[in-house]
Order: C-alpha cells, then structure tokens, then sequence
C-alpha cells in the first residue's frame, strides 16, 4: 500500500494510493521541532512555523492561504517535539500547484520585520492564553517534572523572555540548519499516484543541497518522583498524572496501547467507569501514550470537583495499582483489541490521517508498517504482556504528579500523602 522513493539529495517520498477517493491530503515534514531548542531559543520551531504562513519569495501570506482556500482546499501546520509540518488537503486536480506553494512557503519563507513583531505578539497572547487555561497548562507542568532540565521538558511555544529575543536572523539561521533535505519528508495521501508525487517532488525539492541528518540531545533516564501543585483560583482542578514509558517502536507498544484503552481510552474503561459513573468525581477523565525516539509517557489527565480532589486521586492509583497486580480478563482483553484494530482502520479510511501517519512514522523510525503487519504484531500480544508491561511502569519513581487548583498548603500535604503507589 505505502510506496517510498528517496531522491538523490535524500529528500524521502511517500505515497498511500486511495482510488476511492477525490482528495488528496500531503505533508512537508522536516525533522526539528521543540527537542532540538535550547533555553535561549525555546520557542523558535514554533515561531519558524508561524512565520511561513506570512509569506515567501513567491507568494504573499494572503495568497498563499487564498490560493488553496480559493479552490476548495485547506492548509495548516503544526509543531512536536520531534517534527514540524506544513499540510494541506485539496481536490486531486489543485494538487501540483498546491504542493508548489506550500513548498516554496516553507523552504523560502521572506521572515519579513514587520510581520515578525506582529507575530510575536501574536505567539505571546497564545502562550497567555494556554497558561490561563489549566487545562492545558497542566501538561507543560507536568513535562517539566518528567524531562526535568532537558527540552522535552520545556513548552513547545516558548517562554515570554524566550519569543521576546529571538531574531530574524535567528529564525533564518535555524530554518537553514534544520530545514535541509536529508531532514525533509513528503507523504501524501488520496487520489495520487507515486510516480505523479515523484514528479511534482522533484520540481520543488530536488534541487536541495544534501545535508547531515538532524541529531538532538538525548533524554537521560533518572526517574525521580516529583509532583508541583500550582495554587490558581479554578472552579474545578486539573490534574496530570505521568509515568515514564515506552518509546516509540518499541516492541511492547501495542500491550502499552491496549493498557491504555483499557484503562482511560473510551466510555467503557476502567478509569471513566470508576470515576465518572460510579462516582461521579469527574466529567473529564482519561489517558494518553505519548511516545518519543528515545522516551515516552503514559499520562492520567483529570478535572475533578475542587473538594473531592483526594479521593480522585486515591480512585486513579488504585486502578493502576489493580490493573499491575491482576491479569486482565479475556473479555475485556478482546474488546481492547478490537478497539483499537477499530480506530485504526477508522483512521486510516481518512486521507489526513492517512498523510500523517506516514510522515510521523517516516520522520521518526523511516519506515511505514501496513495495517496488516500491525494486526499480526498485536495478535502476538498476550493477557501476560499487559501485567508486565503495567508493572514496569506504574511504579513510585516513575510518577509524577502536575496539579492545577485552589489547593491550600494544608491539602497539598494531604495530597503528597497519598501520591504513591
């Protein structure tokens, strides 16, 4: 199903034929995002982002948006720790000129002055605005106790002091390190043909220098627990509650995946049955595998009733302290299963999501796995790999807790009472 071509500058290519369909969804993908920052330029993958959308050599900001929305398409990008990618979605026959100028958007981007301090501005009030969400807040919290010092543990929008500095100059000399060919992947997804990709590629992309390949620090694994309860007037509290995990490709993804469904993924895990219908401590409740090239998460996330935030939190560790001292049972294993082959093959009837698979897993490992070889690997999947894979990582140093709430500094000391496994 997926083909691959990589061209002689080391640009890769790849395609998902979708016959069936009459769109077509592709991705600029380059490896560089929040993970290859520093303190002084966090924030800059992000900025860099922005900043495309305002205009190339070739194209003003207005019409790069008009030109794709004008004939039925829509375009975005978006930031990771690990990539940063410009999309787009059109009708088959918009493809060729579509790809053109999000390519000559990204590659050549003007980075004019005044558009750079009106951005700026822009990229403050959002990160104003996520800190005065503590729903959102509560997972740059919650990195900075996992990654501590490293940065993955920094907010992928930058600081107020950081996107204060940075330069044109600055955004120029990063897009040039980073955005370089041997660091560039093209996926697309719909009604395309490879051999009709390879041609439009290689009129954009093919005349890129080659380059080294984008290397970033590596995540030093020292598990120390760790929890910040930060004080904040909220009607309810919002809480994070991380464990180191597993990175990506990692041959225990799929048992990490099915605890994960099991526990907070859907309507009927374990979690949302506990502390939602049972209980009624939550409207909000559930979980999420976060996984890396070299490090990965398993996160908890709540918003709880402001008086009932210790027996919230008493309900989640007694769940994940159940589930890594007794096998699931066969029933439940099975209906784990069969979500998650039902997501997948749901997501992948989608061009978008389609694109974005590919060029996540691309970037990251360099090879695209089919739906068939997942389903063989999850088949091989056992009641026993869930037990181990759970007491592996629910464990008291690998937690760490990230509260956000009216929490006065006698409950803080209740609450730290209680944060064990």
């Amino acid at each position: 199903m997926y083909k691959k071509t990589v061209l002689d500058n080391g640009v890769r290519v790849v395609t998902a034929n979708m016959p069936k369909m009459k769109s077509i969804s592709f991705g600029i993908w380059f490896g560089a995002g929040g993970r290859f920052e520093n303190k002084e330029n966090n924030g800059i993958s992000h900025f860099l982002e922005h900043m495309c959308f305002k205009g190339s050599r070739r194209f003003s900001g207005r019409q790069i948006k008009e030109m794709i929305e004008g004939v039925g398409g829509s375009l975005n990008g978006f930031t990771s720790e690990e990539c940063t990618c410009y999309l787009a979605k059109v009708l088959s026959k918009h493809l060729e000129r579509s790809l053109e100028i999000i390519c000559d958007m990204a590659l050549n981007p003007l980075i004019d002055g005044t558009e750079l301090e009106k951005e700026r501005c822009v990229i403050l009030e959002e990160i104003r605005m996520y800190r005065d969400q503590p729903q959102s807040y509560v997972y740059e919290l919650l990195d900075a106790l996992i990654w501590p010092g490293h940065p993955l543990g920094m907010n992928l929008a930058g600081t107020p002091d950081t996107i204060k500095k940075l330069s044109r100059a600055g955004l120029l000399s990063f897009k040039d390190r980073f955005y370089s060919a041997e660091n560039l992947v093209l996926t697309s997804a719909g009604d395309i043909t490879h051999n009709r990709l390879l041609e439009i590629a290689k009129k954009n992309l093919a005349k890129l220098p080659r380059s080294d390949k984008n290397t970033f620090i590596p995540f030093k694994t020292d598990f120390k627990k760790a929890h910040n309860i930060f004080y904040k007037k909220t009607e309810q509290a919002h809480l994070a509650l991380g464990f180191h995990s597993l990175k990506r490709g990692h041959p225990d993804r799929h048992a990490l995946m099915l605890l994960h469904i099991i526990l907070g993924a859907n309507m009927s895990s374990r979690l949302f049955d506990e502390l939602r219908e049972k209980r009624g401590l939550a409207y909000e409740i559930g979980t999420q595998v976060k996984s890396l090239t070299d490090t990965g998460a398993f996160i908890v996330h709540a918003g709880v009733d402001n008086r009932r935030i210790l027996d919230a939190i008493k309900v989640i560790l007694g769940e994940l302290s159940r589930i890594k001292a007794k096998k699931v049972s066969i029933s439940e294993f099975r209906r784990a299963k069969d979500f998650y082959l039902g997501q997948l093959t749901f997501g992948l009837e989608q061009t978008m999501e389609e694109m974005l698979y590919m060029g996540e897993q691309t970037v990251s490992l360099d090879k695209v796995k089919t739906q068939e070889e997942i389903i063989r690997e999850l088949n091989k999947v056992k009641i026993e790999d869930l037990l181990r894979i759970a007491e592996m990582i629910f464990s008291d140093e690998k937690m760490n807790l990230a509260l956000i709430g009216p929490v006065l500094d006698k409950d803080k000391k209740k609450i730290t009472g209680v944060f064990s496994l």
